[in-house]
Formats: C-alpha cells, sequence, structure tokens
C-alpha cells in the first residue's frame, strides 16, 4: 500500500523543519530504516529514516524547503503498484506545541489560554483565501492577532507561526505585545540574511525570557587562585596516564555548580503558573556557540557525576556541536544553565534566562589583578567574575546569595567538590 514520508518531530520544541537534501529520487528503491534524507530542526541536523520499503514515487518538497510537522514530504509504493488517484501530497495535521518555543517545563503540563479573536485575513492566494499555515492560524486566535498585513516567510508568501509569534496584536513582526514596529531600512549594498531555524528559535525564546521573566542580577568575585593550582595538579596526573585528559576550568564550574545547587535547591527550579517545579536532578545546560547561533546540550544528572565524567561529556558535546550531530533528546530537561565567555576575553556580562529555568551563570575570564591577601599585602591575585541572573518568581535575593556563597566555598576550597 502507498506510504508517505513525513516530517517527523525531531525536537520538542519543533514545529517545523527544513530539507536540507534529499539521499533518495523517483525510481529507487528503499529498505526500511534507511537513511533518506538531511533535516534541519531548530536545534541541530538530523538524519531522517524511513520505516517502509519500497519504490520512490514521487517527491513533494524541494531541498531547502520548510515543512511542517506531519506534512507529506514523498510517496513510497510497492513493486508494480499503481500511485493513489490524488497523488497529491495530504495536508499536514495541526500540532499542540508550547506557546512559547521550548518554554514547556520538563514532566509538567501546561495550560494554555482559550483562543481570543479568530484569526482574518493576511498574505492572500489569488482567490482571496488567507495563505497561512493551520499552526499559524490557532496561534494567531490564541493570541488575539489580526493576521491581516502580516507578512509571511513561509514558502511562497505563506504566513507560519515564527511570524504570528514575532507580530504584536496587531500583526506586523514586533514581537513585543502593544509596541510599535520598528524595522531596519535596508539600502542596496546591505543583505537580507532569513533566518534560519536555529536563530529563529533563539530570537523567539530570548524574547519571551526577557519580556515575561523579571530578571535580577546578583554577582560576585572569586579568588581563582586555589582552583588554578588545583586545576594543574589534576592536568599533571592525568598527562601521567595513557588515556588521561586535559581538564578546563569550565569543567571545575560545572561540577561547583551541580554541587551548589544541590546544597541549595531552591535555584534549581522553575515557574509553572501557578506552582513553583523544584526538580529532583540537576540537569546543566551548557551553552555552546556554533556558527549559526547558540545550542544548550544538557549533562543530566551533573551533581552525581565526577569530574572526568562531566568533562567528557562537554567535551563531546562541542565536538558534535559544531558537527551539527546533537540530537533532540540531548537538548531536553534542562535546570540551570551555565553560560562562559571567558574563553573570549569578557570579564563580566550578564545573560538572559534561559526559559522555562530560573537561573542562568554567566562565566567571566579569569583575571591578573593586584588584590590584598590575608596577611593584609598587595600581592598579584587571580580573580574571576561570575554572575547569576535570576527569575524573581522562583529565586529571592536572599537565595541567590545563598547558592553564590556555596559555589564561591566550592571554587576557592576545590577539593571539597570532589567529596
Amino acid at each position: 500500500m502507498p506510504h508517505y514520508i513525513e516530517m517527523p518531530s525531531l525536537s520538542d520544541t519543533m514545529t517545523e523543519g527544513t530539507l536540507l537534501k534529499w539521499l533518495i529520487k523517483p525510481g529507487d528503491t528503499v529498505a526500511s530504516g534507511q537513511v533518506v534524507a538531511e533535516i534541519q530542526t531548530d536545534k541541530a541536523t538530523m538524519e531522517q529514516n524511513v520505516f517502509a520499503s519500497g519504490v520512490v514515487h514521487k517527491l513533494y518538497v524541494n531541498e531547502g524547503d520548510k515543512v511542517p510537522i506531519g506534512a507529506a514530504m514523498a510517496l513510497l509504493l510497492e513493486d508494480g503498484e499503481a500511485p493513489p488517484a490524488d497523488e497529491a501530497a495530504p495536508a499536514a495535521p495541526a500540532k499542540e506545541v508550547p506557546a512559547a518555543a521550548g518554554a514547556g517545563t520538563p514532566g509538567v503540563a501546561r495550560s494554555r489560554p482559550a483562543g481570543a479573536a479568530s484569526a482574518a485575513s493576511g498574505a492572500r492566494s489569488r482567490g482571496g483565501r488567507v495563505k497561512a499555515s493551520p499552526l499559524a492560524r490557532k496561534v494567531a486566535a490564541e493570541r488575539g492577532i489580526n493576521l491581516a498585513g502580516l507578512a509571511g516567510t513561509g514558502p511562497g508568501g505563506r504566513i507560519v507561526r515564527a511570524d504570528v509569534l514575532s507580530a504584536g496584536p496587531n500583526g506586523g513582526g514586533s514581537g513585543a505585545p502593544g509596541l510599535p514596529v520598528i524595522r531596519p531600512v535596508a539600502g542596496p549594498d546591505d543583505v537580507r540574511v532569513p533566518l534560519s531555524p536555529i536563530r529563529a528559535i533563539i530570537a523567539s525564546r530570548l524574547l519571551a525570557s526577557k519580556t515575561q521573566i523579571p530578571h535580577f542580577y546578583l554577582n560576585i568575585e572569586v579568588d581563582a587562585g586555589p582552583l588554578m593550582a588545583f586545576r594543574a595538579q589534576a592536568n599533571q596526573a592525568e598527562a601521567e596516564k595513557a588515556s588521561g585528559i586535559k581538564f578546563t576550568v569550565n569543567d571545575f564550574i560545572l561540577k561547583a555548580a551541580a554541587a551548589a545547587a544541590v546544597q541549595v535547591p531552591a535555584v534549581n527550579a522553575a515557574f509553572d503558573v501557578d506552582a513553583i517545579v523544584r526538580f529532583k536532578s540537576v540537569n546543566l545546560s551548557v551553552a555552546i556557540a556554533v556558527e549559526d547561533g547558540l545550542v544548550t546540550p544538557v549533562i543530566r544528572d551533573a551533581a552525581g557525576k565526577s569530574l572526568t565524567e562531566i568533562s567528557a561529556q562537554v567535551k563531546d558535546f562541542v565536538k558534535r556541536a559544531k558537527e551539527n550531530k546533537l540530537k533532540p533528546d540531548e537538548f531536553a530537561n534542562g535546570t540551570l544553565t551555565i553560560s562562559n565567555l571567558g574563553a573570549y576575553g569578557i570579564d563580566t556580562f550578564d545573560a538572559i534566562i534561559n526559559p522555562p529555568q530560573a537561573v542562568i551563570l554567566s562565566i567571566g575570564a579569569i583575571v591578573k589583578k593586584p588584590v590584598v591577601n590575608a596577611a593584609g599585602q598587595l600581592a598579584v591575585g587571580e580573580r574571576l567574575w561570575i554572575g547569576m541572573s535570576c527569575d524573581h518568581r522562583v529565586v529571592d535575593g536572599a537565595v541567590g546569595a545563598t547558592f553564590l556563597q556555596a559555589l564561591r566555598t566550592l571554587m576557592e576550597a576545590p577539593a571539597l567538590m570532589l567529596i
């Protein structure tokens, strides 16, 4: 019987995927389990397998096209089978997705507001019908957004969910409800770069974070001298092993942050409408810069992992992130994020919270500077600035300060984090 190859759901925040490359063509015979395409999601580039055998009869999607989840991409027939009377690709079913991409709390069902208004006309076909995806219409209705005047970025000018999410209540793409649309004026020599799926999700999530989460900021300066000495000793010991690894400063920071979160569990939490969810495991999201933006794979149960295990996992994440080979489930269920710009020479910064988490740590560079030592003498010291951005609905100032005190203690006496 006919089998349609459909756009799969490859991550919890995905609503559509971009077909990067077909690995099959009409007339090819494929087997169940065979890789047939490369798909770019909002988080990574993935291989797509087919779960039926047959002969490729028709490809409905061109390379570079954006395709909603569940939409037919190709048609397989059994050998000698006649095609169906209607060979057109069936419409993709509407999918339930989080109101803000990627903002679902792990393991917690989220309530959604009822539709406030019906979506009106927007980009139109020749017959006057609105050219908008079913998902875009659904989100527009829920948010009371009129589609009239919205510019579509989908195929043929079709309005897609991302266009609605970036629109104010009257349409137009502001992204901040109630604010006027302010768009740049591009000159003839300027380049307009379409948003990639990853960049679009970053824009959506961080705009939601800064407009919906009440941020406040704390920061401390840590004496990094003991940590640097301890790291040198650990790396010297590892160098004597045939398969030894080299620890980075960030490895120790991740280990210390996980241990401090165990001591102050109130920071390992998220806001969920009418409750605060406190997570049992400390799952560290590690911010990694890639060519197209930023990804945050998760070290699960980081507090239960050794320094060696954390170091190895981060190195693996970085390698596969650069190759677009991270899996969707490796981004899920983070509870606290670490963003380190020290390697870029940044001394201090304040990061934007990664929703639905309540805390993100921003790590600067270790710098040598004049300090007054314990004996009251002026000396050259090594100092590290750590910032903490908090969701004030979840974390109060005293709680955040207690967490930073625990983190400072562990980093200035690094042997403690190994106990």
